[in-house]
């Protein structure tokens, strides 16, 4: 009967014990605010590869379209509420560089990656993951109901057979729109940019405050075309919606999706370790899932229903030009095209 007894107290203390240890390891655990523009249907697959690896490090994402966390965060900039900006686009970045909002830091296995993915400074700021480009997304169905032949260049978007059928992001809310309006400000010039705007403005439908969406529109044939990128477009099209993903000829912005730890985090430890793990092989190859261009050298492959040969088409992109000139594009932009622009999220 004491034998009993004693075995009962002493199975029931090792599961009290057990016990807690995991409240001990769960309240150790350290919560890092990560803001992020990433596709919100990717991040618990994202954060679910990195606890692999680090189980003690639970990733609490906030995420709106770029143009909005950029905007959040310069205004938190003297109140900062993020660890960590994450999966942000370069150009972004470079302004909180600007500004002192950035927490220096060299990851381990940064040699790894391409020069052009990282901060020329020692140590640098901000570090990329992958690439974005732009693209066209046209919907075979919906093009042929209406006698639309698919759009081979920029150009074509304002032929008067597009009036009505075309909608793309509007730059003030997001990061693709954004990329669309300076890199046609560097391909065709200052003027000859903004003339091309005016004349695409006419065929515009509407302007959305998300750079996925009007992909996400053409695929469900809300519209026949839409201006997004290419990782949206392959990904709608291997859903089984009739896009057709288009380079336009002239060239095709882009831009980088980066990392940085923000100034002032309290988590400092835990920031590193997660910006080390963001630029490691496995985080890349993840990447590669839909980003045909990564960081990290000799990893990318090709990424299916994406267009050939992506590389030629990326442009020389000046992503000095895009950080030093946005405030001005923006408000030039909201002045001209605002007033088709679908309502503001409240």
């Amino acid at each position: 009967m004491i034998q009993t007894i004693l075995k009962r107290f002493v199975v029931g203390a090792c599961i009290v014990a057990v016990s807690m240890i995991a409240i001990g390891n769960s309240a150790l655990a350290v919560d890092l605010i990560v803001y992020t523009a990433v596709e919100a249907e990717d991040l618990p697959r994202y954060a679910a590869t990195f606890n692999e690896d680090h189980p003690d490090i639970n990733i609490k994402w906030v995420r709106d379209s770029t143009g909005i966390m950029t905007a959040k965060l310069l205004a938190e900039k003297n109140n900062p509420q993020a660890d960590l900006a994450w999966g942000m686009s370069g150009s972004s970045l470079l302004i909180f560089k600007a500004e002192g909002m950035l927490h220096p830091y060299k990851p381990k296995g940064l040699e790894n990656l391409d020069p052009k993915f990282y901060d020329s400074d020692p140590v640098p700021s901000w570090i990329g993951m992958d690439a974005y480009v732009a693209a066209i997304c046209y919907n075979t169905v919906e093009g042929e109901k209406n006698n639309l032949k698919a759009p081979e260049s920029w150009w074509d978007l304002t032929k008067p057979m597009y009036e009505g059928h075309v909608i793309m992001p509007n730059p003030n809310s997001s990061g693709t729109g954004f990329l669309d309006v300076s890199s046609w400000l560097q391909l065709f010039g200052e003027k000859g940019g903004w003339a091309y705007m005016d004349a695409l403005h006419d065929n515009i439908a509407r302007y959305t405050h998300s750079g996925s969406k009007p992909c996400k529109l053409a695929a469900a044939g809300e519209i026949p075309i839409g201006v997004s990128f290419a990782f949206r477009g392959a990904r709608s099209k291997a859903a089984g919606a009739p896009i057709d993903v288009i380079f336009a000829k002239e060239g095709i912005g882009w831009e980088i999706e980066a990392s940085a730890i923000m100034a002032g985090t309290d988590k400092l430890e835990a920031a590193q370790k997660f910006m080390d793990w963001t630029i490691t092989r496995k985080a890349m190859v993840m990447y590669n899932d839909a980003y045909a261009v990564v960081g990290y050298k000799g990893v990318a492959k090709p990424v299916k229903h994406f267009p050939p040969n992506v590389d030629s088409y990326m442009i020389d992109n000046d992503f000095e030009f895009a950080a030093n000139n946005r405030k001005r594009i923006l408000a030039e932009w909201q002045k001209r095209y605002d007033s088709k622009s679908d309502p503001k999220k409240k």
